[in-house]
């Protein structure tokens, strides 16, 4: 389930799309301003932000200049969400990192689109939910990984790592980020869950030969490699 994380400061607007993204399979967390998203992206990484242009006291535009400066977090989608109609406004957004914008008033159907649109830009999963490398594919709607023509079976918390490193091919990933991105709810995990967590999925990765795209990088973690050669 896709967990959008909504930074918008009238409570409508907050309602009218978590009604939406309910019926569309996300989860939503929200904030009322800049203060309130940090708090929740301290503990939290959403799949993508809707971010509102204008807040009190301290703008999205400068939220998204953070987060694009955070080397942990600077490659989370951001949608932004403004009243403003000038291009001028729009260009700006876009130029300092923002993947897509919507104008108010907008429709909750082209919201969701919008936003699918973009987490598909962003995961790699086509149309149907598919991400892949080599003979390695994950069906993100149904949750069917298979290996060739073996289907793999996983635990949650394996398939949770699979699907990030499978989101982010050739990115190197230490211990304490994985924990941050797939244990993000976890009561203080211990580094060493990550490296039980790799011999599983590399276990039962094993019999289609597909074990052998997760690498482990001496002093800096884990990655998925595009292709069984390693590269």
């Amino acid at each position: 389930m896709p967990v959008i994380l909504l930074v918008e400061d009238e409570a409508p607007i907050r309602d009218m799309v978590r009604f939406a993204l309910s019926r569309a399979g996300m989860e939503m967390l929200d904030a009322g301003d800049v203060p309130q998203a940090e708090q929740i992206l301290a503990t939290r990484r959403p799949d993508l932000i809707l971010l509102d242009w204008m807040l009190p006291e301290e703008s999205g535009m400068e939220l998204l200049r953070r987060l694009r400066r955070d080397e942990d977090r600077k490659d989370i989608p951001v949608i932004m969400l403004t009243a403003m109609a000038e291009e001028e406004q729009k260009v700006r957004g876009l130029e300092l990192g923002a993947d897509d914008y919507i104008t108010k008033p907008f429709s909750p159907p082209e919201l969701v689109a919008r936003i699918k649109a973009v987490l598909r830009r962003a995961t790699g999963a086509d149309a149907s939910g598919q991400i892949s490398t080599g003979a390695l594919v994950m069906n993100t709607i149904t949750h069917e990984v298979y290996c060739g023509d073996k289907r793999v079976e996983l635990g949650p918390t394996e398939y949770r790592l699979l699907k990030f490193l499978l989101s982010h091919p050739g990115r190197v990933y230490s211990r304490g980020q994985l924990l941050d991105y797939v244990w993000a709810d976890a009561y203080a995990p211990e580094e060493r869950t990550v490296d039980v967590s790799i011999r599983r999925l590399r276990k039962a990765l094993e019999p289609g030969g597909c074990d052998s795209l997760i690498r482990t990088v001496r002093g800096a973690g884990y990655v998925l490699s595009r292709s069984k050669d390693g590269a």
